[in-house]
This record gives C-alpha cells, sequence and structure tokens, in this order.
C-alpha cells in the first residue's frame, strides 16, 4: 500500500505513528498535498480521518469491544478530531497503564504527537520514553521528503505556526541558490504588496545589496525561476521580483494551523526563558484614580499581553503612589473630614474629597503643612498608629481599584509602590556617594548630567527628604535582584520623558550591567474627558458612564434584548469596548479628543463594531447547528473574498512578531477593523446554511478560523469577545 501524507496536516505525526507502530512494512510513505492511501489498483482512500480509521481497522489496534480499549478508542478518536482539550483530560487519567508503558499503544503516539506542544503531566511522563524519539524521527524524515517543507531554517522563523514563512522560506531558498546570497537577508527583503495586482509577495531587490542594476538582475533571475507546488510564478517589475503562490496550499495551511492552535494561534516562542517586567497604571493613592490613568493602564496590559504571545514570562506590577508628605497631609484631613462609613463605600473618591478639603484650607493657613510634615515624619520613624492609618488607607485603596480594572480587564501580578523600597533607596544613595555622582547645590544633593544634554537631577532636598528619583533607582536595584529580568519596561506619560532619561542615565553611570534592559514607553494625553455629570473625572465614572449609554442603545431593539443574558454585565463590556478602541486606535504617542458620542457608535471603525463582528461570526456557528470540522475540504473556498479572509488570517503570527518592535495597539486594532470589514463584504454571499455539505462544512471552517483570529485580536487589546449583544 502506497500512503501520501498531506504536509499540512494535523494528522500527519498520527498517521506517521500508525504506520511506524503496526504497519511499516506493509506501507510504503510519501508525502505530497493530500492524505491518500492507495490501497489497490482500483482502490484509494482520501482524507486523515478515513485513511487513519482504515489503517487502524487493518492493523487490528483498537477492539471497540474490549472495555480495557475503550478508553484508548476515545483518545484516538479525540485526537483525530483535533479535539485537544477531550484529548489531554482523558491522557491525564494516570489510572490507564497505555499511558506510559514500557510498550506504548498507539494512543501514547498519537497523544504525543499532538499533545507535544502542551504543558501537562501526561507530556512530562512520556517525554523520556522511546515514543518521543520514534515519533519525532519518522517526522523529521516525511518532513524532509515533503514536497511542502521549506529546504532552509532561518534563526526567528516557523512555519509550523505562521503559514507565511512556508512561503518565503521557499523563496528565500530559491533565490539564495540562484544568487549566491545569504537566504536569512533574502528573507528579510520579503514583504507583502499593498496590492494583490502585483503579486502575493515582493523581493526589494536593492537591499540584497548586490553588484549590478537591480532591475537587471531582476529580470534575469524571474527568466531563470523554476515554479514549483508553492511558488507558481516569479516576474520582474523594476528593482522588485513579484511572486504568486499556490493560494489552495496557503489556504489550507493556514485553516489547520487555526484549528491546530486555536486561541494560541498567532503566539511563538522567541521569548522562552526570558523574563519581563511592565510597570503600569500606578496611580497615586492621595489623588483621585482619574480617568488620565486609563492610558497607561490599557497601553500596560497591551504590552504585557504582548510579550506573553511571544513567548515571555510577565511580571504585570502596579507601582503605587503611597508614601510621602501628601500623606501627612491626607491623614490630618482624615483627622478633620474624614468618615467611616464614607471610606468603605468608596475609599478613593472618599479620600480625594478630604484630600481636596484639606488643601483649600492648607491655602488659608500654612500651619496645616507643618503638621503634615510632623505626620509623614512619624511615618518614616515607624511610628504604628500612623501607619496603621495609611495602610488602612493603602488595603481599603487596592480593593477599590481592583474592581475597577477586573471590570477592565486588566490584571497584575504585582502590586508595590514608594513604601516598599526604603532599604533599596538607602543602598541607592550609598552607591550614589561612592561612584562620586553626587554634587552638592545649595544644600541639596543633585547628579549633573547637562553634559548628556539631561539638566541636573536632584537626588535629596536640602531638608533630607530623598526624591522620586531616589526611590526609582532604589526600585529598580531592588527588581533586578530579585527578579533578574531581562526587560523592564515603564509605561508612562510622555510628560515624565525627562525623569526618565535622568533616571535610566543614572543607572548606567552607576555601573549596573542591565541598565541597558531598562524602557520607556509613553504616551500622549486624552482631552476633554469629562463626564456629562461633572469636571471631576474618575475613571470608574467613565466606565459606568459608558454602561449606562450602551445599556441604552441594547434596549432599543427590544427582540435582540431579550435574547441576552446579563444585559448590563454585555453593556459594560460593549462600553468599555468603545472606551479602549478609540483610545487604541491612533499613534499612542499622540494626544486625542475624548469624542463620547463616536466612541460608542455602532457605525464605522469602533469598539462597538468589533464586538458586533464577533458576536456576528458567533451566531453562524449557533444558528445552523453543526460542528466544525477540522478535516473540511478547504480546496471548495475558491472565492474572492473567501481567500481574501483567510489572507489576512495567515497575517496575525506576522502582527503578533511586529509588535515587539513598536508597541503600537493601534497595529492591532487596524488588524482587526480589516479582518471584520473583509468577513462583513461577504457575509451576505458565501452562506452555510442551504449550501452542499461540502462547502458548507469549508466555509464554517473559515469562518470559524476568522472568528477564533479574530477573537485573538481582541483579547491582545484586553476585550473580552462576546458571543451575543
Amino acid at each position: 500500500m502506497e500512503l501520501t501524507l498531506a504536509k499540512s496536516s494535523i494528522a500527519k505525526q498520527v498517521l506517521c505513528a500508525l504506520v511506524l507502530g503496526q504497519l511499516e512494512d506493509k506501507v510504503q510513505l510519501k508525502t505530497g498535498t493530500e492524505t491518500t492511501l492507495k490501497v489497490n489498483d482500483t482502490t484509494s482512500l482520501k482524507g486523515d480521518v478515513t485513511v487513519t480509521r482504515y489503517l487502524i481497522r487493518l492493523a487490528k489496534l483498537v477492539d471497540e469491544l474490549a472495555p480495557s480499549k475503550q478508553r484508548e478508542a476515545a483518545v484516538v478518536d479525540a485526537l483525530l478530531l483535533n479535539n485537544v482539550d477531550t484529548a489531554n483530560a482523558l491522557v491525564q487519567q494516570k489510572e490507564h497503564a497505555y499511558l506510559i508503558a514500557d510498550q506504548p499503544t498507539i494512543a501514547d503516539y498519537l497523544a504525543w504527537a499532538v499533545l507535544a506542544g502542551q504543558s501537562s503531566d501526561y507530556v512530562s511522563a512520556v517525554q523520556s520514553t522511546a515514543v518521543v524519539e520514534k515519533v519525532t524521527a519518522l517526522s523529521q524524515s516525511t518532513e524532509s521528503s515533503s514536497a511542502t517543507a521549506p529546504s532552509i531554517t532561518i534563526p526567528d522563523t516557523d512555519a509550523s505556526t505562521n503559514p507565511l514563512d512556508t512561503f518565503r522560506l521557499r523563496i528565500a531558498a530559491k533565490i539564495a541558490a540562484m544568487g549566491n546570497v545569504d537566504p536569512a537577508l533574502v528573507y528579510k527583503a520579503i514583504e507583502i504588496p499593498r496590492q494583490l495586482d502585483n503579486g502575493d509577495f515582493a523581493l526589494t531587490l536593492p537591499r540584497l545589496r548586490l553588484k549590478g542594476n537591480p532591475a537587471q538582475i531582476a529580470k534575469d533571475w524571474a527568466a531563470s525561476f523554476v515554479p514549483d507546488d508553492l511558488i507558481l510564478s516569479a516576474t520582474a517589475t523594476g528593482p522588485f521580483l513579484n511572486f504568486r503562490i499556490n493560494t489552495g496550499l496557503l489556504v489550507k495551511q493556514t485553516l489547520a494551523m487555526v484549528t491546530s492552535a486555536s486561541e494560541q494561534y498567532g503566539c511563538n516562542t522567541s521569548g522562552n526563558g526570558k523574563k519581563a517586567i511592565v510597570e503600569f497604571s500606578s496611580p497615586n493613592i492621595a489623588k483621585p484614580f482619574h480617568a488620565g490613568h486609563l492610558r497607561s493602564t490599557i497601553i500596560g496590559s497591551f504590552i504585557r499581553n504582548v510579550y506573553k504571545a511571544n513567548g515571555w514570562d510577565v511580571l504585570a506590577m502596579n507601582y503605587l503612589g503611597d508614601w510621602g508628605k501628601q500623606y501627612g497631609l491626607l491623614a490630618v484631613g482624615y483627622g478633620r473630614y474624614g468618615d467611616e462609613t464614607k471610606l468603605k463605600e468608596d475609599p478613593i473618591k472618599h479620600l480625594y474629597d478630604v484630600y481636596v478639603e484639606i488643601n483649600k484650607d492648607a491655602a488659608e493657613d500654612a500651619t496645616i503643612h507643618d503638621e503634615a510634615r510632623a505626620y509623614f515624619k512619624k511615618m518614616e520613624d515607624g511610628d504604628e498608629q500612623a501607619l496603621a492609618l495609611w495602610r488602612r488607607f493603602r488595603d481599603l485603596s487596592i480593593v477599590k481599584y481592583q474592581d475597577v480594572y477586573a471590570r477592565l480587564n486588566i490584571h497584575f501580578d504585582i502590586y508595590s509602590g514608594e513604601s516598599q523600597v526604603t532599604k533599596g533607596m538607602d543602598e541607592a544613595m550609598a552607591m550614589l556617594i561612592q561612584t562620586g555622582l553626587l554634587e552638592d547645590s545649595q544644600g541639596a544633593k543633585v547628579i549633573n548630567l547637562e553634559k548628556y544634554k539631561l539638566g541636573v537631577a536632584v537626588v535629596q532636598k536640602s531638608d533630607g527628604t530623598t526624591l522620586y528619583l531616589t526611590r526609582d533607582i532604589g526600585a529598580a536595584k531592588e527588581r533586578f535582584e530579585k527578579y533578574n529580568f531581562d526587560k523592564m519596561i515603564y509605561v508612562v506619560a510622555a510628560q515624565q520623558d525627562l525623569h526618565l532619561k535622568q533616571l535610566f542615565k543614572t543607572l548606567d553611570l552607576m555601573g549596573f550591567e542591565w541598565a541597558n534592559r531598562v524602557e520607556h514607553v509613553n504616551f500622549g494625553m486624552v482631552q476633554g474627558m469629562s463626564t456629562r455629570k461633572g469636571t471631576v473625572v474618575f475613571l470608574e465614572d467613565i466606565i459606568n458612564e459608558a454602561q449606562d449609554i450602551m445599556h441604552e442603545q441594547m434596549r432599543k431593539n427590544e427582540a435582540k434584548y431579550a435574547e441576552v443574558q446579563n444585559p448590563m454585565a454585555v453593556a459594560d463590556e460593549i462600553g468599555i469596548s468603545g472606551v479602549r478602541i478609540q483610545d487604541n486606535a491612533a499613534r499612542r504617542v499622540k494626544n486625542y479628543e475624548f469624542d463620547r458620542n463616536r466612541m460608542f457608535s455602532f457605525e464605522g471603525d469602533t469598539g462597538p463594531y468589533i464586538q458586533y463582528a464577533h458576536a456576528r461570526l458567533c451566531s453562524i456557528e449557533r444558528k445552523n447547528n453543526m460542528q466544525v470540522n477540522p478535516n473540511a475540504d478547504t480546496s471548495l473556498l475558491t472565492e474572492e473574498g473567501a481567500i481574501n479572509i483567510v489572507r489576512i488570517v495567515a497575517e496575525f503570527p506576522d502582527l503578533l512578531k511586529s509588535l515587539m518592535n513598536a508597541y503600537e495597539p493601534c497595529n492591532v486594532v487596524t488588524y482587526a477593523f480589516k479582518l471584520s470589514h473583509e468577513i462583513s463584504a461577504v457575509f451576505d454571499s458565501l452562506w452555510v446554511r442551504g449550501a452542499d455539505p461540502a462547502v458548507a462544512d469549508a466555509r464554517l471552517l473559515m469562518y470559524w478560523s476568522a472568528r477564533v483570529t479574530l477573537g485573538n485580536a481582541m483579547r491582545l487589546l484586553g476585550l473580552r469577545p462576546l458571543e451575543r449583544m
């Protein structure tokens, strides 16, 4: 029998395992574009599941009547249908001998082949067995003989998770051989043209730094180019070489990768073994948690998500402004205006009200500042009564912050603060003295950074009190000692550019070898961000207002409203989506105008529109009452609109990787709208219901893959994708 394995097939390694385990002497193994089994001259079987089931029966691998084999059969079925969650649950039930038996059964081979990329007890247990070596060896042999496998390896590329890399690597290999050029250099010069009329990929020859006329070289290479199953043609246009690819293979591979990875589609492992700290939000407890904190909060969360998607171990840190003379002022104010009931109901707002009142008093009576300094001195000296009140303010505020963060889908691993770096700050001061960086200036201690065009940084005032810079140096030192980070990012407004530059230069001058691992990600201001009810702009007021507006909108359609479970929660998510998408739609360094009417509209490129696009895709699966078939015949997706959707889906891994260079949420927003618009363009023409069953299967797989990818982009932005609205 002659078995042809499809390179893009999820079941490829499964079939390898079947052949390896039981039928090695009966089956001749080949590779191609479709899984087929030539049983004899008159009979051939096609399709992953069909062929695999036949081989199972032929090898008598599963006796469905034997109770001892039923669990194994369930694993086989789950894996063939790519139901990874079910399979994972089954293989982790340790009482079954086949899981790590001395003589592994077919279920071991199948489970390893499909679940190897996951983290589970099963994978850990089987890692050292012969299963791994055998399945991997045969897999590699089929890869090397596959007609669609890339023929070169380039660092930071992965054709198994990025469908576009399959084609780019093939182009790079061919051009490298034709022109005696470094394939990595060729790969970097390959781009996707803005207009598909120019081809699927374009190679910019001047970037190869070749001798001779780039336009003539392009003509020569186009004339001698040999097409294959992946790259169908090459044509010269000036100094560019444009390539047409096999879009059928692109569609098949892309949908297979989405099916295999699901919510992990697009992610990569480039950051494995590296640790990042992202510090963001960081409100001051004595001041309002205001709308201006929104930008740091959602941009910081986005950066955290980007690093995680690129394989990094990420710690999200909220570095609270929880120390300083203002707490002495707040304590004095609380003695005059504090209300226990109001403090418990809303500590952030009540402490702000107290702070406003005591500042009014201090404007009339300067002795209040003396009281505040005296109170803060007691805090610094460790007076337990003074610290107890401060801790209460801090703890109650954090609980309230966490409520707001939960609504925004923001999560922190660490709540730190200025109050916790006293030891590090003292060590930092000692190092500054030891390195000779400090100078006296009218009784204050300063660092002269003028030769770096960074002015003079004040480290300690004449009265001996330290400033933000001192605490930030101490905090950075403590963080590296505790976490040994590879990257630490401060997400702080552009107004703090000078402060962060002074901090980073000081760390460098102090001799810290990790000083080049810190980075400032800045952003512009939100203008006109006031509520309809007043001018005091608390962040919670903004998202409450967003919820109210969206709930009013939802109630206008009574029929749809009746179908929504927990409409207030849905309204909250739509409103927050509106706020976040407007904030993320422009380059982060730009200021933008808070536009309430635009933000909450379902028309145009808004947060509600993206949520609507996702919910609409969910409705296709719900209304057609069909299961997504991962083995659907994707060659039936021939319409231009269908291919365009898959093209955009195929670009998502590239997008995720590129975000590490610029941290621009707007690029993800643009991508999400691009995909949503393309889906909307075919929604009323490429029907699932009423189509031929095979066509319906293929279209449902396409829509499902688009929905998964759109959801992944939304989660990257911190949105919770809605299924109904």
